[in-house]
């Protein structure tokens, strides 16, 4: 006779990991807002405990440092934004498949993702880091990779969009794009203070606005 199997049980979620998680996304949401208020070296590891509300210890068992901190916040910030274009990217209708459609597109997507608030996070949390020899390599390796996924992301939308497209072309419309708003973001910078409000907000919008136009045009 077959023995019967008691029903198994169904999983219950760590709770030792899933505290943990919770812990860690609170040293870096106190990294973001602390990094707003008062810039990169504007508060310590004291003052980042207390706004996340864990002590010191458990801040240094999950980083090795504050500019590592920092860096994993930069990165979950970057995540965001990319995923939002993404969204923004999907929800545009695909046109007739040419690259000038693809373009139209593409820019549509851009004016709709939100840029300005991660920007402006992004800002505050690189000031000043390659002024440190330890972090600033690894400050510029990581710009370096989210302008690799980002560069990546778009060139498999507008694949995407235009499947017969050539990939130089591809390759060089993306560029052109990326590397422009690595620019505005200098010019933007400077102009606002890297701030979040409604006035910096319309200047890059201008700033997007006037990319976008001589992309598409050139410098005719």
């Amino acid at each position: 006779m077959t023995a019967v199997q008691p029903p198994l049980r169904p999983e219950r979620p760590d709770r030792r990991t899933a505290s943990k998680a919770a812990r860690r996304q609170a040293i870096i949401d106190a990294a973001l807002a602390l990094a707003r208020e008062h810039g990169r070296r504007g508060f310590s590891v004291d003052q980042l405990a207390e706004r996340a509300d864990v002590s010191r210890r458990t801040v240094f068992n999950h980083f090795g440092s504050l500019d590592e901190i920092l860096l994993a916040a930069h990165a979950q910030v970057m995540d965001v934004l990319i995923d939002d274009f993404d969204r923004r990217s999907a929800a545009t209708p695909v046109g007739d498949g040419s690259l000038a459609s693809v373009f139209d597109e593409v820019s549509a997507a851009l004016r709709a993702t939100d840029l300005v608030g991660p920007m402006a996070a992004l800002t505050h949390l690189l000031d000043g880091l390659d002024d440190d020899d330890q972090a600033g390599p690894a400050g510029q390796g990581l710009v370096r990779e989210v302008m690799h996924r980002t560069t990546a992301r778009l060139a498999a939308d507008i694949a995407r969009r235009s499947p017969d497209a050539d990939e130089l072309d591809i390759d060089l419309l993306v560029h052109s794009l990326v590397g422009g708003l690595v620019v505005l973001h200098a010019h933007w910078s400077a102009r606002t203070g890297a701030a979040d409000d409604d006035a910096s907000r319309a200047v890059w919008a201008e700033l997007l606005e006037r990319l976008i136009g001589t992309v598409r045009n050139g410098f005719r």
